[in-house]
């Protein structure tokens, strides 16, 4: 079975009630470090920008690249350079950096309520269509990692240029407690 089975497959389970989704509320960190994931630290914006903001009880995050040691790990078009199977990791991995923006901006995840919104920005060719599957890359992380708050409504863009070249950008946008 090659990735492109492995990623279908995952898709019907996910239709499926998704399995190996935690619902309930499990405990991000302790997720994060069963799945194997270290947070790397926030990064910087890449221009004149605030990363995240909170107005009221209301994260704001601004887009978050798939940065790897302060290197942009996939550059290039979904569809020409990059596989869909590298499309997923591209936005897995844009996922793991917002996860951190959030981290951070909170002190922890014990003010999350739940993820509202997650918007992807895919780096795709003109006759690419599965961009909503690469996109399930951030998709699925955060219903493993978060559970029932993890839950989010969603809006995808595919574009033919990029910041940096980068192939995704995902933006979070997440309710807090009280």
């Amino acid at each position: 079975m090659d990735r492109n089975d492995r990623v279908r497959a995952a898709l019907a389970a996910a239709d499926a009630g998704r399995p190996g989704v935690q619902f309930g509320s499990p405990d991000p960190d302790a997720v994060l470090k069963e799945l194997g994931i270290v947070l790397p630290p926030p990064a910087a914006g890449v221009s004149r920008y605030e990363t995240t903001y909170i107005c009221g009880n209301v994260l704001y995050m601004s887009g978050q690249l798939p940065w790897v040691d302060g290197k942009v790990r996939y550059t290039g078009a979904i569809g020409r350079e990059v596989t869909l199977e590298q499309g997923y990791d591209s936005a897995r991995i844009s996922c793991i950096n917002a996860i951190s923006q959030m981290r951070h901006a909170l002190g922890g995840f014990e003010r999350l309520k739940r993820i509202i919104r997650m918007e992807g920005v895919l780096y795709t060719t003109p006759d690419f269509n599965d961009a909503p599957k690469a996109l399930d890359g951030a998709t699925d992380l955060l219903l493993k990692v978060f559970g029932d708050r993890g839950r989010h409504t969603r809006m995808l863009y595919s574009l033919q240029a990029m910041p940096l070249g980068c192939t995704s950008l995902v933006i979070i946008w997440a309710e807090l407690k009280g």
